[in-house]
């Protein structure tokens, strides 16, 4: 096992300096440059001139590039072009936000789509199965913004029962969390489905039931664990992804988080920003995805047992 979590920090290594250098790129031919959005475009241009090669940003390409990885591999990532602070300050400040966001939109959207999934895989070809996989459907082609939107109008605008922007209180973070979660559960709940169809149908399963196992333990002990393989690498795809995915949602409604710092900074220029939240949330994407793989073998005797050999 140990030689095998080895092994996958190693390979992310060749994936962090990919996504470290696309991300670079991006924003090195991004038109513009931070001088004119700092001083703003009025300036002179000597002044806009003088900030930019303060900033270092009139260098070529590579210098500018390999300058960055050296002072990475030292801890410093910069500070904010816009507020001359260090970035990784402003990071974690605002990085507890989009994780709270996060994870309860996960737990919710898990609990929702699996129990609505199970239900439509016992029920399969019901009135009640038509209706939930409907629904998943029509969910899952509602787009984010318009979700949170429609929502902001209900229970912010016409009933006032919910803040529609900040985060003030708890309060603030039922309709974003309501949100992801509304959007979230529909995949999770048409895998669950699949994957209990598909594993109800197995030999052991009919021996379980021939042997008068109560259908609840046939489902909930025996199917579901066997299905949880599919569903646990959807559920870690889907959290890492919308620790940066709700970029969207925190515009919405006016969050301060990472995401909402990441556009900000993309909008402005502001490239040590931009690359250090990009590294904060590929290395936290990567360390979810190894989770997984960890917990694959809790789930499934077998993989342990192919770790162990």
């Amino acid at each position: 096992m140990y030689k095998y979590v080895i092994k996958r920090v190693l390979f992310s290594i060749p994936v962090l300096l990919g996504a470290i250098f696309m991300v670079f790129t991006i924003m090195y031919f991004s038109p513009g440059d931070p001088g004119s959005i700092i001083l703003g475009m009025t300036a002179k241009k000597a002044d806009i001139a003088a900030l930019n090669h303060q900033l270092g940003v009139d260098r070529p390409f590579f210098v500018q590039f390999f300058s960055y990885l050296k002072n990475m591999l030292h801890g410093d990532f910069g500070v904010s072009y816009r507020n001359q602070r260090p970035v990784f300050e402003e990071i974690i400040n605002r990085f507890p936000n989009t994780f709270i966001l996060a994870f309860w939109s996960m737990i919710l959207s898990t609990i929702v789509g699996t129990v609505f999934g199970i239900i439509s895989a016992v029920r399969q070809y019901s009135v009640l199965d038509t209706t939930l996989t409907t629904i998943a459907m029509f969910l899952s082609a509602f787009p984010g913004f318009w979700l949170g939107l429609m929502l902001m109008l209900v229970f912010s605008l016409h009933l006032g029962w919910l803040p529609s922007s900040g985060i003030d209180s708890w309060k603030s973070y039922v309709l974003p969390v309501l949100t992801l979660t509304l959007g979230g559960s529909a995949p999770t709940m048409r895998l669950t489905r699949a994957t209990i169809l598909e594993t109800i149908r197995a030999d052991y399963i009919r021996t379980a039931r021939s042997k008068g196992a109560p259908e609840k333990v046939v489902v909930w002990k025996h199917a579901l664990k066997n299905a949880l393989l599919p569903l646990v690498t959807s559920l870690g795809m889907g959290f890492g992804a919308s620790l940066g995915g709700a970029v969207i949602i925190e515009t919405v409604f006016g969050m301060p988080g990472l995401g909402r710092l990441t556009v900000t900074a993309i909008r402005e220029q502001d490239t040590p920003t931009v690359m250090a939240a990009t590294l904060f949330l590929a290395v936290l994407f990567l360390a979810i995805m190894l989770l997984v793989d960890i917990l694959y073998a809790y789930i499934d005797p077998r993989i342990k047992a192919k770790y162990k050999s």
